[in-house]
């Protein structure tokens, strides 16, 4: 992708920013990307990455507003995965 490619900010909370050692990050998009194609581009890195894929959930927004994995994606969105929250 070319450096005037469309970018989103990725924001992590919770114990993913912990677990993952980082709170937001600017990924470059394409054309059709879904909050599905950033999730395994993420996954794709390996390592503590692939708890974003495994049997504990995330949740997602975009934009602030909670989102599905089918979520399309535009310039200047921002996407956040968090971990289910549970009261007791």
């Amino acid at each position: 992708m070319t450096s005037d490619s469309p970018t989103i900010t990725v924001r992590y909370f919770a114990r993913l920013r912990e677990h993952l050692n980082t709170d937001s990050e600017c990924l470059a998009i394409g054309d059709r990307t879904t909050v599905r194609d950033v999730l395994a581009t993420l996954v794709e890195r390996g390592g503590r990455w692939q708890e974003l894929d495994s049997d504990r959930p995330v949740l997602v927004a975009v934009n602030q507003a909670m989102a599905k994995t089918s979520t399309a994606l535009t310039d200047g969105d921002e996407v956040a995965f968090f971990p289910p929250v549970t009261g007791g």
